[in-house]
């Protein structure tokens, strides 16, 4: 029999699980054995270094190109290209996208166990559809400076290839442009004005993801919606809380010059307020075993606390008792972090799933 090939914290767990059903007689001695042989450790965590590898190359593919088109030569060459018509450009741009996206489709097919070379193809599909739909805005710009409407095309070629295709990649793609969409089209509708509704930026953002988290809860359970739902989650939970951070530190200011005017002290309030979200949505986690909420709310929670800690008071404390106050709080977590894993760990209690 072929073993399971683990990594070192689903062997834990499995180990951990065929203890805990030994001891309470569930099985017997012999099973147990069986059972542990059934599966071995990884050397090596081959796909995480197979993902990374591919991220790596993509970054370094863009910056090939940059370092390409900075080049005496081709930027020479280039400017004898700069009367292409953009529509040609975004018609080309389509053209790379429906190859990319087959290409990827039929690896799919072909070689579903190349995770990442696959999606790797998709994403530079997903960049060509992007060039696509910018050079199109071109084309048809009539000077209004309305392209806050190009993000939310972006939204439904995006959703309709995500759908169409069942990719959460792209699906990804669609809700960073439907961010965009938001984020532009408030500033064009006040002329680009610091405020909208007497909102800042940050707290526009705040409503922003507090409406996509109600979406996602309001969603849940549609099957249509399922195999979307959780990145959807994730990214509307990365919306809220990044914004409340950052309200957290500017507050309700448009301006930075009017920001940097005032003592933090004064935008307390925000902390306050971000700091009893963040604890919501842990109690929230904690009581309807909502894993993304709970991890999201004592993560950003600690940000919170750890930000106004830095605010208040590195200026006004000497530095060897600032990192050592700071070094104490982290061992005094630690300890406390760890005292719950050895609770939940031992003999009696149900082993923790592995995290994802």
């Amino acid at each position: 029999m072929t073993k399971l090939n683990l990594d070192r914290q689903e062997s834990e767990f499995l180990n951990d699980t065929i203890s805990h059903w030994e001891k309470n007689n569930l099985i017997d001695a012999t099973q147990a054995e069986k059972l542990r042989n059934s599966f071995e450790v990884k050397g090596f965590d081959w796909m995480r270094l197979a993902k990374y590898s591919f991220w790596v190359a993509l970054i370094c593919g863009v910056v090939a190109a940059g370092s390409l088109i900075v080049d005496d030569a081709v930027i020479n060459w280039m400017k004898q290209l700069y009367d292409t018509p953009d529509i040609v450009i975004s018609i080309l741009s389509a053209a790379a996208a429906v190859g990319l996206f087959y290409l990827g489709r039929r690896r799919e097919r072909l070689y579903p166990e190349q995770v990442f070379s696959n999606e790797a193809v998709i994403f530079t599909g997903v960049l060509s559809t992007a060039c696509c739909i910018a050079y199109l805005g071109k084309t048809f710009d009539n000077g209004s400076g309305h392209y806050s409407l190009l993000f939310l095309v972006s939204v439904f070629v995006y959703g309709f290839l995500a759908w169409r295709m069942g990719s959460r990649l792209i699906w990804l793609f669609a809700l960073v442009s439907l961010g965009s969409w938001f984020g532009t089209e408030t500033g064009y509708q006040t002329n680009w004005a610091l405020y909208f509704l007497g909102m800042n930026y940050p707290l526009r953002f705040v409503l922003f993801g507090l409406l996509a988290v109600a979406a996602c809860h309001i969603l849940k359970g549609k099957k249509w919606f399922a195999f979307f739902w959780e990145i959807t989650y994730v990214v509307g939970m990365l919306y809220l809380f990044m914004s409340l951070w950052l309200l957290s530190i500017f507050g309700n200011y448009g301006s930075l010059d009017i920001w940097w005017t005032i003592k933090q002290i004064s935008l307390f309030y925000w902390g306050i307020i971000s700091a009893v979200v963040a604890g919501a949505f842990l109690l929230y986690g904690l009581k309807t075993k909502d894993v993304i909420a709970r991890e999201f709310g004592i993560t950003f929670l600690i940000i919170f606390l750890y930000t106004k800690y830095f605010e208040y008071f590195w200026e006004g404390t000497n530095k060897t008792l600032f990192f050592s106050i700071l070094a104490l709080s982290f061992w005094l977590i630690g300890r406390k972090a760890e005292k719950i894993w050895n609770i939940s760990t031992k003999p009696g209690a149900s082993p923790s799933p592995p995290a994802p």
